[in-house]
């Protein structure tokens, strides 16, 4: 199996996604959480590589606060909606890679930051992914990790019903115009892959813990104030964080 990437869907994923409460609880969350842990960084304009950046929400997030972006996305249609994102923003300059993450490394730059949000989960080879990663950080550097949670879509299908699913492992999207990742990642598997690269975990939230397990029509009625306000609270609940769809780590180089 290839890595997938969105040349086709850039359209569709920012219909599906980006356009309603999904995109904007995983923006609220991510934007949460790095807002905090960019603190133990050092109070200056850091550089930072978002890898695999889609559209552009939080590299034109970070480049707003001052910091030195470089996109790299290897769908060419993604990489320029992500271009003219941050050109609308006025944002300050930022370079453009096109190019898978395995390529990464031999560009010979390193970062203070790395950002590889919903990436792992459509590679052939998501073990190897992480290595790649620990060699763009810089010694004190931190990588801000988001993917597609397993625990949470195993969950999903008991809730349904689907023991059959379940029972012959149907757990990874099919075809080439869904958006269910080719490889939901077991995270205890992605803890062991990030050890094994010299990368330690420190903090973690949940994206998403309980809006994609509401019925359609109570997701219908709840304002997007309230569903973000919930969302961030019960993100870093023990009881619930490990129930998001996606859950985003913050790793630091060991």
């Amino acid at each position: 199996m290839d890595d997938r990437y969105f040349d086709q869907l850039s359209s569709h994923l920012a219909q599906k996604i980006y356009a309603g409460p999904k995109g904007a609880i995983r923006l609220a969350v991510l934007t949460r959480d790095l807002k905090e842990w960019l603190t133990e960084l050092p109070a200056r304009p850091l550089r930072i590589l978002d890898v695999g950046a889609g559209l552009g929400h939080i590299s034109a997030w970070l480049a707003a606060q001052g910091h030195q972006v470089t996109v790299s996305e290897p769908a060419s249609a993604m990489l320029s909606a992500a271009e003219q994102r941050l050109q609308a923003a006025g944002t300050p300059a930022v370079a453009y890679w096109s190019l898978p993450l395995q390529d990464l490394p031999a560009q010979g730059q390193t970062f203070d930051l790395v950002i590889c949000h919903a990436v792992l989960e459509w590679l052939a080879a998501p073990h190897q992914a992480l290595h790649h990663l620990r060699a763009l950080l810089n010694p004190q550097g931190a990588l801000s990790l988001a993917f597609y949670n397993r625990d949470a879509l195993i969950y999903r299908n008991l809730i349904k019903g689907q023991f059959r699913k379940l029972e012959r492992q149907q757990l990874a999207g099919v075809g080439q115009r869904g958006l269910t990742p080719q490889h939901p990642l077991d995270p205890r598997e992605v803890q062991q892959w990030a050890s094994q690269a010299g990368l330690h975990k420190q903090q973690a939230s949940g994206i998403r813990v309980f809006y994609d397990y509401m019925p359609p029509h109570w997701q219908q009625q709840a304002s997007s104030e309230d569903l973000i306000r919930e969302e961030l609270i019960y993100s870093r609940h023990p009881a619930y964080q490990h129930l998001g769809r996606y859950l985003h780590w913050w790793l630091r180089a060991q």
